[in-house]
């Protein structure tokens, strides 16, 4: 789809693509094996403007379109979808609320220093019993003198072992289900609130997942993003924007997944010559790009659409749903070429492997984009 790219859309791609080549691409197993974060890549990002794309130049972003975003995130994702797991977080469902949906004094105190990388941020949604039930979760922020105190645990928190803010969504009217959530700043020195346990995960190794607990943590009134008892209708609309980003990291996952194979089916002999001769390999290495390829023209479209203003939703599920579907399988088909190759952690196709699984659960399980698609036809 490069035709349809602007000028300012194709600068993105390359300056990505260089970046994740020198910084990210040779660390990028190490992070893994090490479970490691990047903090000083993040910091560079930070600096070329890649954590505050879609933030307004007056509050210190960049003011990209959603198109370049998912340039820019299907590039990182080539080398390394841990870091740019972070990437997506602090883009799409951190600075995405408080520029939606914060007060003006909310965005100056903290859209500069997220867009910069001096901060970093996190999501705080999922609890150990509310993950695509949003709507029932149990953390409470009950209204006490000025302010409000929140007490609750989450659960699967990206960012959390790092981050300085924490977008958090709790339950000012339990009685009143998805109707009585509402949304709160929380800094990390907030008293009360602790960083639990990191999780050991399959994949994306070199991200940050923990738990969050709050035990009376106070909360001031101005901490409140947006109105009281919107939260529910605030994560749903943070989420179908994220959703475009998950998209592209998915389709990022799988252009490695095919350039790994496209590689080593040149170099790996059998039978006295290159396994890329042989009809087998040819038909799956087809069939790998096909999917590729409109992945990313679906990809495109969801960002294309947000960009002109238009209604994205359904699109925004169509492109995860696809993306993160095709992701695995291509992940699947290059360790089957790379045979017993694949299936060691010297290769990166395992690793691939591993990195695409998550893409089909988090931000929305693809169970609940085919909801989301099939509820938008209907409506």
């Amino acid at each position: 789809m490069d035709f349809a790219l602007t000028e300012e859309q194709e600068m993105f791609r390359r300056s990505a693509r260089d970046f994740a080549r020198a910084e990210l691409e040779e660390q990028a197993k190490e992070l893994d094996q090490s479970h490691r974060v990047a903090l000083d890549s993040l910091k560079k990002l930070g600096q070329l403007g890649y954590l505050g794309m879609g933030v307004p130049e007056t509050y210190g972003g960049i003011g990209a379109d959603a198109l370049s975003y998912a340039i820019v995130m299907e590039e990182l994702s080539r080398a390394c979808a841990s870091t740019s797991t972070a990437v997506s977080v602090q883009n799409s469902l951190v600075e995405h609320p408080i520029v939606e949906f914060g007060s003006e004094e909310q965005k100056r105190e903290y859209l500069p220093r997220l867009a910069s990388g001096e901060w970093m941020g996190a999501f705080a949604l999922t609890e150990p019993e509310s993950g695509s039930d949003a709507g029932a979760l149990k953390t409470t922020a009950q209204l006490q003198g000025d302010g409000y105190l929140l007490n609750g645990t989450k659960r699967f928190i990206t960012n959390a072992a790092f981050a300085d803010l924490f977008v958090v969504f709790a339950a000012t009217a339990p009685e009143q289900g998805k109707h009585g959530v509402s949304c709160f700043l929380v800094e990390r020195a907030a008293p009360g609130f602790t960083v639990g346990k990191e999780e050991d995960k399959m994949g994306i190794r070199g991200s940050s997942t923990c738990e969050l607990h709050f035990q009376g943590c106070p909360v001031p009134a101005g901490q409140l993003l947006g109105e009281v008892g919107a939260g529910f209708r605030m994560a749903l609309s943070t989420l179908d924007a994220g959703r475009i980003g998950i998209a592209a990291q998915a389709l990022g996952i799988a252009q490695a997944a095919l350039e790994e194979s496209v590689s080593y089916a040149r170099e790996r002999q059998a039978f006295g010559r290159a396994i890329a001769r042989f009809q087998a390999i040819q038909f799956l290495l087809a069939e790998m790009r096909t999917k590729v390829e409109a992945a990313r023209l679906l990809v495109y479209q969801a960002a294309w659409k947000k960009d002109q203003g238009q209604n994205y939703i359904a699109e925004a599920a169509i492109a995860k749903l696809y993306a993160s579907e095709i992701a695995s399988q291509v992940a699947d088909a290059a360790v089957q070429i790379h045979g017993g190759y694949g299936y060691i952690k010297d290769y990166k196709v395992e690793r691939l492997y591993r990195d695409a699984r998550i893409t089909r659960i988090y931000e929305g399980t693809n169970e609940i984009q085919k909801l989301i698609i099939a509820r938008e036809m209907l409506a």
